[in-house]
């Protein structure tokens, strides 16, 4: 295993080691698992689309990586974050969703042997909305820098749940249900009572509604997730966290928008209400102004039709 210069930082108890990639922070969890920390900035030309937090855990065997990054470049940013760890090779590669930085590294880990798997509700999430990723990332990033990017999908899906053990680790993989995306997953790791959740969990930025637009749902996947009262949360967005932050900053919020607007329904109140709920419990959070407006909107528009 490669030296580690360990930065002069500690957040929510884990250590944190500078970056070797664009815009990669690598982060030490606990023995053998890493969260790589991307920027809560717009996908751009510097980040590669890599704006979220991926994850690996480094066996005998090789690597296992969940989520591969949002370009072909990306995932090369991605195996370089890697290499400050280890020469293991990426073995195994989780798509935890269908947002673009969940799954269109992919190419490039496939070239080099990896076997990818994701759930089958985000194998069609993907499929479904290639197009549209491809036209924001060139919007947002230029062709230049998603060049060789390319829409490589899993070698194997499952429909809920999914259990294997590699390189003396054991991984529990489990689609609940959608959350932010349809196809969203999370991966348990019982032994080290770590979780990488993907979209499920926001911390330190803003969720967004997502394509899913089932946020009653998405509050039960989370649910599922509690349950498992991990030590450690490797958030979709965010630096490695305790489970009361993931909840005080995904679960707290979207349970405050469907009350409060859960109000206005009620009593019979327009969609410009929503907009105007007073959000500042969440001020503190990356992208507030940005987003939370809109967020509001998509609750109410979804509450209005169930």
């Amino acid at each position: 295993m490669k030296n580690i210069i360990f930065a002069a930082l500690f957040v929510c108890g884990f250590f944190a080691t500078p970056a070797f990639a664009a815009s990669l922070e690598v982060q030490t969890v606990t023995d053998g698992v890493y969260a790589i920390v991307g920027p809560h900035e717009q996908r751009n030309a510097t980040n590669l689309a890599n704006n979220a937090t991926l994850g690996f855990v480094v066996t005998d065997e090789g690597v296992l990586l969940v989520d591969p990054g949002g370009s072909y470049k990306g995932a090369a940013a991605v195996e370089a974050a890697i290499r400050s760890v280890t020469d293991q090779p990426v073995k195994i590669v989780i798509n935890t969703g269908g947002q673009d930085h969940r799954w269109l590294g992919n190419g490039y880990f496939k070239e080099r042997g990896a076997h990818i798997i994701s759930s089958a509700a985000a194998f069609e999430d993907q499929k479904t909305r290639t197009n549209d990723h491809f036209f924001l990332l060139t919007q947002l990033m230029g062709k230049e820098a998603l060049e060789g990017t390319q829409p490589v999908h899993a070698d194997q899906t499952f429909e809920s749940a999914l259990d294997l053990t590699f390189g003396g680790r054991r991984f529990e993989i489990r689609h609940a249900g959608p959350a932010h995306t349809l196809g969203d997953a999370y991966v348990w790791m019982p032994d080290a009572r770590v979780v990488f959740t993907g979209d499920i969990v926001f911390t330190g930025r803003m969720l967004g509604i997502g394509p899913a637009r089932n946020t009653q749902r998405w509050i039960s996947v989370f649910e599922a997730v509690a349950a498992l009262d991990p030590k450690y949360v490797i958030p979709g967005h965010g630096h490695v966290t305790t489970l009361a932050q993931a909840k005080a900053e995904t679960y707290d919020y979207l349970v405050f928008l469907r009350t409060e607007i859960s109000k206005i329904l009620e009593a019979g109140g327009p969609i410009e209400e929503a907009i105007k709920i007073d959000q500042s419990a969440f001020r503190h959070l990356a992208v507030f102004d940005e987003i939370s407006k809109r967020n509001a909107q998509n609750v109410y528009m979804q509450m209005e039709f169930e």
